[in-house]
């Protein structure tokens, strides 16, 4: 009975607790929805009071900025305003002048007519006076033909004839005169310029040929070199393709061979091995590898050293490495390279003398004989060969036929051709320059002078300039100066045919005929 009372009192609390805690929850959101009103009020209030005061500063801009605009568009009108016064007295000012001009020109028109009318009377006066005169003319034109019996054409007519005979005479004079000037004038200007151009320019004498000496410290070397059984020197030639002499000469070893490329890489690498000691077969193959490899990058550093030394510019590398390979080239024992230098010098010098361009001479003198240096043996002339391989590394139409033409294998089609073929006989041509084999040279220009006696008419035969020349002097009795023209060609295909011969030979044939008296 007691738990039950204790239950319905606990009940009874409890829900007496939820009744008062339900209303004082009630009694506090009251409280809040009223604080929250009195504060949402408050914010209306304050944002009525901002938004006047916005109202009314935009209201203060506004109308500032109403009166800027307004300003300035008075300004612009009365900018506007000014430019039309302007103008409309501008218009004023050129309608006063317009008839004021008016007025004068009227004025000039009435003086102009006034003129006119004075010359149309002079005129009219003048044209009389002609008629009177070509009347008196015609008068006495009848008189003197009646006179001298010709009529005025027939008079003209030998008039003409002989003022005609006069002019020609004395053009002739002249023309002669000039002439004879201009050959002594130019032949004094040509010798000029070649002195002084062969003056300027330095030139060595020859010194290659067809061996090298390669010194050494003993003669305890040579046995290593040749090797067992020769198998080191067989190498060494097979691998160079020179000829190694080993003679009884005391430290010294003789390279042989036509190719100085060859026998350069013969050289440095009988160098190399000797200085590392290291002498076999398969030593010797690479280290020739290596040496070739060498001298061809070298070759590329001369031909641009060479081409950077004679100012020349945009050179295609195939042409800076056939200038290179020069170096390795004679010619009769002058060597290539010094030769085009000399020549590209000569050029350039006389180019200049002459009012021409000097860079394009140089760069003809320079590759004027790069055809002698073909990778290959070919049939080609070393001119239309170096000319061919000049247009196809895009080398100007000039430098090309210079180089073509500088053996007259083609014609001249620029002054460049004729200054490159005169620079490379001077350069070639010079005592000192080339050298031959004295025995051979001799016999050479015997059988030049025997080619001339062969044929009938001949009475004196000389090989001169270096056998350059073969002056033949016949007799003539027996040889006109026709059969001398034909003889000429005919000694010429003879030498052509018969003989092996650098360059060209000139045949001059002289027919000379004298008539000699005593007088007692």
């Amino acid at each position: 009975m007691e738990i039950l009372t204790i239950a319905i009192a606990a009940v009874v609390g409890l829900a007496l607790g939820f009744g008062i805690a339900k209303m004082l929850e009630k009694k506090q959101a009251s409280n809040t929805i009223a604080g929250a009103k009195k504060e949402a009020a408050s914010i209306i209030k304050e944002a009525k009071a901002e938004g006047e005061s916005i109202k009314k500063d935009k209201i203060l801009q506004a109308k500032e900025k109403f009166i800027e605009l307004k300003s300035e568009h008075e300004k612009v009108i009365l900018a506007r305003d000014k430019k039309i016064n302007d103008a409309e007295k501008r218009i004023k000012d050129k309608e006063s002048h317009v008839s004021n001009e008016l007025g004068k020109n009227k004025k000039l028109n009435k003086e102009l007519e006034d003129k006119i009318a004075d010359y149309d009377h002079r005129i009219e006066y003048l044209e009389k006076k002609q008629e009177e005169i070509d009347k008196l003319h015609n008068s006495k034109v009848q008189q003197l033909e009646v006179i001298s019996g010709l009529s005025a054409e027939d008079a003209k007519a030998q008039l003409i004839e002989s003022l005609k005979d006069t002019a020609k005479a004395d053009a002739m004079s002249l023309i002669q005169d000039t002439v004879e000037e201009a050959k002594l004038t130019a032949q004094q200007e040509a010798k000029k310029i070649i002195i002084n151009t062969i003056q300027r320019i330095g030139t060595e004498e020859a010194i290659e040929n067809c061996v090298s000496v390669f010194n050494l410290e003993s003669d305890d070397v040579k046995g290593r070199i040749i090797g067992r059984e020769g198998r080191n020197i067989r190498a060494l030639e097979a691998a160079t393709g020179v000829e190694i002499i080993v003679d009884d000469t005391p430290e010294a070893i003789i390279l042989s061979c036509f190719d100085s490329v060859r026998r350069e890489v013969a050289r440095l690498s009988l160098h190399k091995l000797v200085t590392d000691g290291r002498i076999h077969p398969a030593r010797i193959e690479e280290v020739v590898k290596k040496t070739r490899k060498q001298i061809e990058e070298e070759i590329i550093d001369i031909g641009k050293r060479t081409v950077i030394d004679l100012g020349i510019h945009g050179l295609q590398p195939e042409l800076i490495k056939m200038v290179g390979r020069m170096k390795y080239r004679s010619s009769y024992g002058q060597n290539l390279l010094q030769h085009s230098r000399e020549v590209a010098k000569l050029c350039g010098v006389m180019a200049a003398e002459l009012g021409l361009n000097p860079k394009l001479a140089k760069r003809a003198g320079l590759l004027h004989d790069i055809g002698k240096v073909p990778e290959t043996e070919t049939e080609v002339p070393h001119a239309i060969l170096g000319m061919q391989w000049a247009e196809k590394y895009g080398e100007k139409p000039e430098v090309c036929n210079a180089i073509g033409a500088h053996h007259d294998e083609i014609e001249m089609n620029s002054l460049l051709s004729p200054i490159v073929q005169v620079c490379d006989a001077i350069s070639g041509a010079r005592p000192g320059a080339r050298r031959q084999v004295l025995d051979s040279y001799i016999q050479r220009l015997k059988d030049l002078e025997d080619i001339a006696f062969g044929f009938g008419g001949v009475k004196k035969a000389y090989a001169i300039q270096a056998g350059r020349e073969l002056r033949v002097i016949v007799e003539s009795e027996k040889v006109s100066d026709e059969k001398a023209s034909n003889l000429s060609f005919e000694i010429s295909q003879k030498i052509q045919t018969d003989m092996t011969y650098p360059g060209q030979v000139k045949v001059t044939v002289i027919r000379e005929t004298r008539a000699v008296n005593v007088a007692k």
